[in-house]
């Protein structure tokens, strides 16, 4: 009996570090989930919201917005591996960056694991929401900014702006350690981007001819694949998230789905109701703002939280987009700010409130007996959008000042970007 009391003590003893050995190890079914999210996430980008923005956009104008969207991803792809994942993920610095200790990748091989997976299939899961972060701004100024401005701001932006929020959230800074709830990328992307598209189109100014002359998407059947392809894609960007094949994931899956489908309904039925009639623009745009909503709390609500935020998200990005933007009067041409920045804002509150510590143990909010998790959520919300505003305000005059200027000519606009920039035509119709 002795011997058997022995056993177990030391058995009960080597719990916790053989908890702490497992998370070294190489977890071959969360490597092989991962890898196939950042898949999905990937399509995002370059196909997904290419098709999204580029049938919102002016038949003159379709390619070049093409064009921007996968130069940004492209971009994003270079930086992230040379410099950009380690400002993120690099050794915390004061809770503001990460170290440059790995820049170039140095210092992370075959071997090296970040919780159960390779640390570079987790550095390539991370690009890919940096590079979808810096193309959702792109919907703000469709339309009138330079080809060659957009590259160096592109550049500058994710370098500056992206990366140390990216670090303020998931990489060991200020606000993880605060406690902020932001499962995907609620403050991360969506209210970063949103911010960031705003201000710049603040700067930018007005299209020729806006509030004046009808501006027709040039195919919303684009924009309505596009949507299809995104929410596609964002079951790898949310359950992705977990880093694990596990039930969290896929309460993160469903919840996801579920979102972004009664968002969908609610935005058409909104709509339908204050204009009589149901558009497949904004049943597209309603899915959207479904699925940016859930994106910070994908990990931490139970279904019918889900059914809340969506609905909500429906009503409130249609009012974002149809209301509030023609009373303030800016030109957010796709509405970036009026979708991913207003219902990023909605997603991140609302994590405050229904966090479920049934879904996630450590998380739990407003409605779980923990209100102070909602102030944490709304002094997130603030800190990014300040720093974000200001952050990006400069990388503009920066970008301003290295390419002679932000807008295209007023020929150049009047005759379309495909045209006057690239040479070339989406669609031959002759």
């Amino acid at each position: 009996m002795k011997i058997k009391s022995l056993l177990i003590t030391l058995w009960l003893l080597l719990i916790p570090f053989s908890n702490a050995f497992a998370e070294d190890v190489l977890n071959t079914g969360d490597t092989a989930w991962i890898i196939v999210a950042t898949a999905l996430v990937m399509v995002m980008t370059p196909a997904g919201l290419a098709l999204f923005y580029g049938g919102m956009s002016r038949s003159k104008n379709l390619l070049n917005t093409f064009a921007m969207t996968i130069v940004a991803y492209c971009i994003g792809s270079v930086i992230w591996v040379l410099w950009g994942y380690t400002i993120a993920f690099g050794p915390d610095k004061g809770g503001f960056v990460g170290g440059l200790d790995h820049i170039f990748m140095i210092g992370i091989g075959v071997d090296s694991l970040s919780g159960t997976i390779p640390t570079f299939v987790f550095a390539l899961f991370q690009m890919t929401f940096a590079c979808i972060t810096v193309a959702l701004v792109l919907g703000s100024v469709v339309d009138r900014m330079k080809f060659s401005s957009w590259v160096v701001f592109t550049i500058l932006w994710l370098t500056f702006i992206y990366a140390p929020i990216a670090h303020w959230v998931w990489g060991g800074g200020w606000m993880g350690e605060m406690g902020a709830l932001d499962f995907a990328g609620g403050t991360v992307v969506h209210i970063n981007a949103g911010v960031a598209g705003l201000v710049l189109c603040l700067v930018l100014g007005k299209r020729l001819g806006y509030g004046k002359e009808s501006m027709f998407p040039s195919s919303v059947t684009l924009t309505a694949l596009g949507a299809a392809l995104l929410w596609f894609g964002w079951f790898g960007f949310n359950a992705g998230s977990q880093l694990a094949a596990d039930g969290v994931a896929g309460s993160a899956f469903l919840v996801t789905n579920t979102s972004a489908a009664i968002g969908g309904l609610s935005w058409m039925f909104t709509e339908w109701i204050v204009t009589k009639k149901p558009t497949l623009l904004g049943l597209a745009s309603g899915i959207v703002a479904g699925l940016v909503s859930i994106t910070p709390a994908a990990g931490f609500v139970n279904m019918p939280a889900a059914l809340i935020i969506g609905l909500v998200a429906g009503m409130f990005g249609y009012y974002s987009v149809a209301v509030l933007k023609h009373k303030l009067g800016y030109d957010d041409s796709l509405d970036a700010f009026g979708v991913h920045g207003m219902c990023g804002i909605w997603g991140a509150l609302a994590t405050g409130l229904f966090a479920n510590p049934a879904i996630t143990e450590s998380a739990s909010g407003l409605f779980y007996g923990n209100p102070k998790q909602l102030w944490i959520q709304f002094v997130s919300i603030i800190a990014t959008a300040v720093f974000t505003a200001i952050g990006t305000l400069i990388v503009i005059y920066v970008t301003k000042a290295i390419t002679g200027g932000l807008r295209v000519d007023k020929d150049s606009e009047i005759q379309g970007l495909d045209n006057s920039i690239h040479g070339e035509r989406a669609f031959e119709l002759d």
